[in-house]
Formats: C-alpha cells, sequence, structure tokens
C-alpha cells in the first residue's frame, strides 16, 4: 500500500513509518520543512515531501494514488493568535476528508485523543469537532484512534518531567490526582497498521491505553525514581493549578497553560480498550520508560561534558 500521512513527522510518525515499513507498505510523509527531518527520509520505503498541508490542491497532488491517509497533524497549546486548534485539528482535517473524496482515496486513518469532545478544554473540543468532521464523511472507510498520552523514546513526557526534574529539588505540580492511562509509541503504531486492510475497523473508533492507571503525581515521582533522583514532588490545590496554569500559559512554548488544566480536569482513561480487538498485550511504563530515559540522561550529560571540553 501506498500510505499518505499528514502530520507524520513528528513523535508518533517516527513509529508509524516503522510499522508501516515492516508490514511491507510505502509511507509518504508531508511536511512543511523536510530539511528538519531528514532522519526520516532514511528509512527504506519512506518518501519525504515537502508540502503545505494547508493548500488543498498541495492535498490532493500527493493523496492521487495512495491507498490510505493518516491524519495525524496536532497540537497542545493554541498559540499566541488563539486560533491554532481550530486551524489545525478542525480546518485541516476538513481539507483532508475534502481532498480525500476528491482524488477517490477512500482509506482515512484518524489519530485523535482520548476523551475528544469531552470536559472544557479547547483541545478536547477541537478534537471532537474533527472527529465528527471524519464520522460524517460516509463514502470513506475511515477509522478513528483515541490514545491517552503516548510514551516512548523520544515522547515530550517522561522526558520533559525528567528535564526539569534534574534541575529543581522540589516540584509543584498542578493537577497531581488526575488520572492517566499512558500508552506505548510501538503498541499505538502496531494497532493502526494492523487495521489498514481491516474491514472490521471501518466506522469505528479505538480508545487506546495501557495495562494500568495512574495518578500524575505518580507518574512525575516514577520519573525521578527512575533517574535515581531524590525529589520532592507537591500535588497543587485546584486554586494554585488554575493560577499556575494562566500565569505559564502565557509563556511561549510553555510546558503547562489554562486550557492544559482543563483538559486534565477529565481523567484520560479508557472506558474500553481497544487493543483487545487488536489482541495486542500493552506495554508497561514499568517495562519501557527505564530503558529509553536513562539513556537519554547519559547521553545528555555526555553531551554536556563535550562542550565543556570545547569552551575549556
Amino acid at each position: 500500500m501506498r500510505i499518505v500521512l499528514v502530520g507524520g513527522s513528528g513523535f508518533l510518525g517516527h513509529y508509524l513509518v516503522r510499522a508501516f515499513q515492516a508490514a511491507g507498505h510505502q509511507s509518504v510523509v508531508l511536511t512543511r520543512q523536510a530539511v528538519r527531518h531528514r532522519d526520516v527520509q532514511l528509512l527504506r520505503g519512506v518518501k519525504l515531501v515537502q508540502a503545505d498541508v494547508h493548500d488543498p490542491d498541495a492535498l490532493r497532488l500527493q493523496f492521487t494514488g495512495a491507498d490510505a491517509v493518516i491524519s495525524m497533524a496536532g497540537i497542545l497549546n493554541q498559540g499566541m493568535g488563539g486560533s491554532g486548534f481550530q486551524r489545525v485539528h478542525v480546518e485541516l482535517v476538513e481539507k483532508i476528508v475534502d481532498a480525500c473524496q476528491a482524488t477517490g482515496t477512500r482509506r482515512l486513518l484518524h489519530i485523535s485523543a482520548l476523551n475528544a469532545g469531552k470536559g472544557e478544554s479547547q483541545y478536547l473540543e477541537s478534537k471532537g469537532q474533527a472527529e465528527q468532521v471524519v464520522n460524517a464523511a460516509r463514502d470513506l472507510d475511515s477509522t478513528i484512534f483515541q490514545p491517552s498520552v503516548i510514551f516512548g523514546p523520544g515522547d515530550s513526557f517522561f522526558n520533559r518531567f525528567a528535564g526539569l526534574l534534574r534541575f529543581i529539588p522540589v516540584m509543584p505540580l498542578a493537577c497531581g490526582d488526575s488520572k492517566l492511562q499512558p500508552v506505548y509509541s510501538v503498541d499505538v503504531a502496531n494497532a493502526v497498521s494492523s487495521s489498514l486492510n481491516d474491514p472490521g475497523t471501518f466506522g469505528r473508533s479505538f480508545e487506546l491505553g495501557g495495562p494500568s492507571v495512574y495518578r500524575l503525581v505518580e507518574l512525575v515521582r516514577f520519573t525521578a525514581a527512575t533517574l535515581g533522583l531524590k525529589r520532592l514532588v507537591i500535588p497543587q490545590p485546584d486554586a494554585l493549578s488554575i493560577v499556575q496554569g494562566a500565569v505559564m500559559g502565557i509563556l511561549p512554548n510553555s510546558p503547562f497553560s489554562l486550557d492544559n488544566y482543563h483538559s486534565l480536569k477529565t481523567d484520560n482513561v479508557c472506558e474500553r480498550n481497544g487493543f483487545e480487538y487488536f489482541r495486542i498485550s500493552p506495554s508497561s511504563i514499568e517495562a519501557r520508560v527505564p530503558d529509553y530515559l536513562v539513556s537519554s540522561v547519559r547521553q545528555r550529560r555526555l553531551t554536556d561534558m563535550r562542550r565543556r571540553a570545547r569552551r575549556g
């Protein structure tokens, strides 16, 4: 199969193209800045194409002759303009659906998020609107995936907390009691790949979560323990979490915003885990995270030592 990925140059996209490669498929990854993602192009059976994915003509050109399209573009924060979610999560999906219909590409797989359309956050609201767009396209054979927070080498979850914990002895944590069901990147990629030629997945949505549910504070403490760091992680009361989100949300590339707060107020836990359908036994954080988190920290330390040596 020839598979076109929109948003495939990011974290999860790297795992998807590897899963497709293992299954004998050809992947075309669309990106606005090909020079920044040359590592993707080094993989056999993967083609990196520089294109403006918001341009309907560019989408139709790349979708022509495709057997399937993966819609997976996403952002976690609105940006200063305040319209990022609508543009990326909703309007882009509308263009993807239109391009699929115009080119006769019936198979569409959409990567959404657990709790899409639920809660008070604009992020989840926009994800829900995107799902409505996909489900409304009755002439397409679509499948929607709703993963919880995804972890794996290169993730922005455990790696981000690891980076913070390296430098601060005490961490005030917003929404510490929020529940999450972290899911391994390779497991998500394998589920998506397995669904490609499976008519039983057409018109369906699959929640994807790991084998266990944790409070956010437990995950941060697990990160510290994995790195051998003695850190005091203090869950903040709700009022302080709101203030923290409002203040930090003003900063560019902030790790936490008021909308993130609203997302975390809805527990990120599966009602029914879709891995059962795919007969995949999801990996635990205990089995996977230590292997890559410790090695990434060692690599950063080695890089820091080399920089200091050059300066000396």
